[in-house]
């Protein structure tokens, strides 16, 4: 945990996930200003585009963000390449791909490089081509998953016991809970999304945080097996008309269908009949919209208190086999 926050230089091992298209400056400020990690999501938008977001985020923070390019998004990943280069991010985020080839401009100018995997192999690789930090993404998790479908609390220790550099759990973590769980299974931090959501500085549209206050433990749906492109997103008119017909469709429809253009109708304009909403599993445990600094202190203050009670209860079974009465 300490190695990864130093690596990091962050308070807490806490960290944004990428968010694509809606992610925001807003949303990225406060939670590197709370002592995590925030993270700029390239999605699908132009290197201009982000461009525009890192300055807008400087204007917001003086403090350490990452900057999240998904490789298989993008025709123009060597000029976001460039980009975060030029302006000097201090760590950059590789989901969605082989990042062996962008490994070594990225290193050579200082930048650390976390990667986003989804299995023990994909970890060895991005390991031995030059990652700073593994992302161990379980299929409880929002948005675009691997198909493999391995969950976080499976996945986080078989990887964690074949690696030497830092894991961060990321998938079904929204509480101090879910982040003593993740310490317990080998990780040195998390990664949350759909946590973030709800929160006061996210400036997303209220249906969509009211949503995911209100949502229950079968509140997310799996769309995408039928073309080996999995998301898991909310149940909605627009979400579950794409799963019923989805054996219908052709590959081109479904990509239409789930493009960036549907998912902003729905997180940014609350539009449920047009659009679609990431969300995780972990949705069905969010009932509150703290603002980051008090979701931060308090998930660290009850992962302490969890790891505390769980230490002194096995202490005592301990002692008592040890010592029998």
């Amino acid at each position: 945990m300490r190695q990864l926050c130093n690596i990091l230089n962050i308070q807490y091992p806490l960290i944004q996930g990428g968010m694509g298209n809606i992610s925001h400056p807003a949303l990225v400020a406060a939670v590197s200003e709370a002592g995590g990690l925030g993270t700029i999501g390239c999605g699908t938008r132009s290197p201009e585009e982000v461009a525009k977001l890192i300055e807008e985020t400087r204007t917001r923070t003086a403090r350490p963000f990452a900057v999240n390019i998904a490789l298989n998004m993008k025709q123009d990943v060597p000029a976001l390449i460039d980009l975060v280069i030029r302006a000097r991010i201090p760590v950059v985020s590789l989901s969605a791909g082989n990042p062996a080839s962008y490994m070594a401009r990225l290193k050579a100018a200082g930048i650390k490089v976390m990667c986003v995997v989804a299995t023990v192999r994909h970890a060895l690789r991005a390991e031995a081509s030059g990652a700073d930090v593994l992302v161990a993404e379980g299929f409880e998790a929002a948005g675009i998953n691997s198909p493999k479908e391995l969950t976080t609390f499976t996945l986080i220790p078989q990887i964690a016991s074949r690696v030497n550099i830092p894991v961060v759990a990321a998938g079904g973590i929204a509480d101090g809970r879910g982040l003593a769980a993740a310490l317990s299974l080998g990780a040195s931090g998390v990664q949350m999304g759909t946590r973030l959501i709800a929160t006061k500085e996210a400036p997303y549209h209220d249906r969509y945080k009211q949503r995911i206050i209100e949502a229950g433990d079968e509140e997310t749906i799996v769309i995408g097996r039928h073309f080996g492109q999995v998301r898991r997103v909310l149940k909605g008119t627009y979400s579950e008309n794409i799963h019923r017909l989805e054996s219908t469709l052709s590959i081109e429809e479904y990509v239409e269908m789930t493009s960036e253009v549907a998912h902003v109708k729905g997180t940014l304009e609350g539009d449920e009949q047009r659009g679609f909403m990431n969300s995780g599993q972990v949705a069905g445990l969010i009932s509150e919209m703290p603002s980051v600094s008090v979701l931060f202190t308090t998930m660290m203050n009850e992962a302490i208190a969890q790891m505390s009670e769980a230490k002194a209860v096995l202490t005592e079974m301990c002692d008592q086999k040890r010592h029998p009465q």
